[in-house]
């Protein structure tokens, strides 16, 4: 990939947990959201010379600014994304039942379905950049015209050089129907250079009978790199340098699943961008996803991170 910064556009939420060994009621605020997520794992593994930033939207109340306040501490700008009068972010609540999470949500409102309303600061946000992430809960929470305005983006700076990744991340209740959410999954495709998708979310979006099915549905639409992720199965490459199998990394106890797929993203592509082949990046970012299970919360330590890219 050539050189340049990083842009990973999306919803990053506020998330409201549990405090360990706590009461019922006793309950901690944090940050996170797939492509936030992500980017936060890239930023501990990529030089602090490439800008890494976060392209959203923000409202103008206290907790947007502590989330703005937040990215900025850790390495991560917010580009041009918007600031929205009136509006505030997106709010989910955790229950955890064993090492798996359910999420409760609030977000019908969230500033973060404004990030494609200004075209031209979307577009600056994106230029010169070496890599533009994004997701299918990306495209699920803007209406029509939003979504046609940034696949449009994400095209001019696929043709300006950028690499594209997007993981299509299908949440069903995100949608109006599962159409809706094929043709415009299948439009990001389009524009992509690099896909992640899940097998069981593609199995149930689109029927897929195996990896494979999903990897040679995704290259008819021109997509030269794909990475079909199957939990502690192995990964699927799809890939110019061929196709392979890359075991994970068994986890017996995990302790908390959230962002195992998020941290897979972005040690493949932090990996990817370090000029690595796409079997020995697959194998970095089954490390970084088993280290991230292991302790609690989306967002795991950069130490921790960057530990596990390194073996």
């Amino acid at each position: 990939m050539r050189e340049g910064g990083v842009a990973s556009i999306g919803e990053c939420m506020l998330e409201l947990s549990a405090r360990p060994n706590a009461g019922a009621d006793d309950w901690r605020m944090g940050f996170a959201g797939d492509t936030f997520n992500t980017l936060w794992a890239m930023r501990a593994l990529t030089s602090e010379d490439r800008a890494c930033d976060y392209i959203t939207a923000f409202g103008d109340d206290p907790f947007s600014v502590k989330q703005a306040e937040f990215m900025r501490a850790a390495g991560i700008g917010i580009s041009e994304s918007p600031m929205v009068a009136g509006a505030r972010p997106g709010l989910y609540a955790i229950t955890l039942a064993g090492a798996e999470r359910s999420f409760t949500y609030w977000r019908s409102d969230s500033a973060a379905r404004r990030l494609a309303d200004d075209p031209a600061a979307l577009a600056k946000s994106l230029e010169n950049r070496a890599l533009v992430y994004f997701s299918g809960i990306t495209l699920a929470i803007l209406d029509a015209a939003a979504r046609a305005t940034l696949i449009g983006a994400v095209r001019d700076a696929r043709d300006a050089g950028a690499a594209i990744a997007f993981d299509p991340n299908y949440r069903p209740r995100l949608w109006p129907g599962e159409e809706d959410a094929k043709a415009a999954i299948n439009e990001a495709l389009a524009v992509s250079t690099i896909a992640l998708p899940t097998f069981p979310d593609e199995q149930a979006l689109f029927g897929d009978a195996s990896q494979t099915a999903t990897a040679d549905r995704i290259a008819l639409l021109g997509v030269g790199e794909i990475i079909v992720k199957n939990g502690e199965n192995p990964a699927l490459i799809h890939a110019a340098s061929g196709s392979a199998e890359i075991a994970a990394v068994p986890v017996p106890d995990p302790v908390d699943t959230t962002g195992a797929g998020d941290s897979f993203n972005a040690g493949y592509l932090a990996a990817r961008l370090a000029g690595d082949s796409p079997e020995t990046a697959a194998r970095k970012a089954h490390a970084v996803a088993a280290s991230v299970v292991r302790i609690r919360g989306a967002l795991a330590p950069f130490e921790t991170i960057r530990t596990a890219f390194a073996l």
